[in-house]
């Protein structure tokens, strides 16, 4: 496999069609001026990510494997670094920021069972990959930031998706939007999951987050949390490590 170079030159799409009601538009992701010769590597190291690290990673939704088979990875990180956008490693994107590894991001979407008629919130959205990926499986996709760079990135990269919202706002409080969520997913390690996140999400939905301190060599847990009966729970599923997200300082008890 050729190594990818700097600077990513690809176009990727979806074709329209009606699912439960909505019709998702035709979403493209457009990045700059094409060049054949680097969509190849990408497009080699794109699959290569796929076979090599989710599916050996019991990654095994159709239509998830298809999302990362398709948006371009390398077009979310800065350029200096899209030669390692398809590593199995988070990606530095500035600002003590970075962008969840395939992997990490990949399970946490799967267990969260993403459905075609679902309105999502993806907190900490960084550059967009998250919900570019979640773009192709739900109806709607609102990504919260508080990083105004990153922002502005998410823009640029999530200009031909339809079907995405971007929102600053506090990271803790999902933003602006106000839900009710069938699907919120938390883009990176929190202390706790806030009260606030927790009461966007509507009766029966999913929430996934990685809960933990960020202590180094310390991995976090991955939790499903659901809203039913009109009460919030969650539980731990598997143990991983992931980048920490700032804003969500556990709530510390008073001691006397």
């Amino acid at each position: 496999m050729k190594t990818p170079r700097p600077r990513a030159g690809l176009h990727a799409s979806r074709v329209a069609r009606p699912e439960r009601g909505v019709y998702k538009s035709r979403a493209s992701f457009n990045f700059g001026p094409p060049d054949t010769a680097m969509a190849q590597d990408f497009a080699v190291a794109r699959r290569n990510m796929v076979d090599g690290q989710l599916r050996p990673n019991q990654i095994v939704d159709p239509a998830l494997l298809a999302a990362l088979s398709s948006v371009p990875r390398e077009a979310f990180v800065p350029a200096d670094r899209a030669g390692i956008a398809y590593s199995d490693e988070a990606v530095p994107l500035g600002g003590g920021r970075a962008l969840m590894e395939p992997m990490a991001l990949a399970r946490l979407i799967q267990i969260a069972r993403p459905a075609t008629g679902d309105a999502a919130l993806v907190v900490g959205a960084g550059t967009g990959y998250g919900a570019a990926i979640l773009s192709r499986l739900v109806a709607t996709v609102v990504a919260v930031e508080s990083d105004a760079a990153l922002l502005a990135r998410a823009r640029a990269a999530l200009a031909g998706a339809a079907n995405v919202t971007l929102v600053e706002g506090a990271l803790a409080e999902g933003g602006a939007a106000k839900g009710p969520y069938d699907l919120i997913l938390v883009e990176g390690m929190i202390e706790a999951i806030p009260e606030a996140l927790a009461a966007k999400l509507a009766e029966d939905g999913r929430l996934v987050a990685v809960v933990g301190d960020g202590r180094p060599g310390v991995p976090g847990q991955a939790h499903l949390g659901r809203r039913a009966g009109g009460v919030f729970s969650s539980r731990p599923v598997f143990d991983i490590g992931v980048p920490l997200l700032p804003g969500f300082a556990k709530p510390r008890a008073f001691a006397f």
